[in-house]
């Protein structure tokens, strides 16, 4: 009888589950063109020992010409205080850029930014154009990605799975 159930036991059906799983995928990206403008200020700064300003006169001072122009310096005058003793005088400006319309700025054709604000602090980055940008997955497995020049990316991936439980 101990023969005849070992016999039983190697002669029963084994039960597994098994799954197979396969995954194919491509992503494609153009990049949008982007612009950063900032615009920068009018600045004027004086500095010295031993001067003054000149009778009827003033320091050097910005002033707005008009609500969308960017401020200009008033050259003021000045003076040695003390005639025949050691003096220094340094001035500095810099003109800011105008305020820009309403409605005007940055206009992008083709993923191209075309114009843009002529601001001092100013960086451009032009769109992807799709142009050969193409990705595909054979049921082969065999992956194909290119990208379309610039701005664009593209990805292809192909992954199996099997599961024994």
């Amino acid at each position: 009888m101990k023969h005849f159930l070992f016999l039983l036991l190697l002669a029963a059906p084994v039960h597994a589950d098994i799954s197979i799983k396969h995954t194919a995928s491509t992503s494609l990206k153009v990049d949008g063109a982007a612009v950063q403008a900032i615009r920068v200020p009018s600045t004027y700064a004086v500095s010295g020992s031993n001067m003054k300003v000149t009778t009827g006169e003033h320091f050097g001072k910005l002033t707005a010409p008009t609500a969308t122009a960017a401020a200009i310096l008033d050259v003021g005058a000045m003076e040695v205080n003390v005639v025949g003793s050691a003096f220094s005088y340094s001035e500095s400006w810099l003109q800011g850029d105008a305020i820009p319309a309403i409605g005007s700025g940055v206009d992008v054709s083709g993923g191209i930014v075309a114009d843009m604000p002529a601001f001092g602090n100013t960086v451009v980055t032009s769109g992807g154009v799709a142009g050969s940008l193409v990705g595909t997955v054979l049921s082969s497995g065999i992956v194909t990605a290119i990208a379309g020049g610039a701005g664009t990316t593209a990805v292809g991936q192909t992954t199996s799975e099997i599961t024994i439980k």
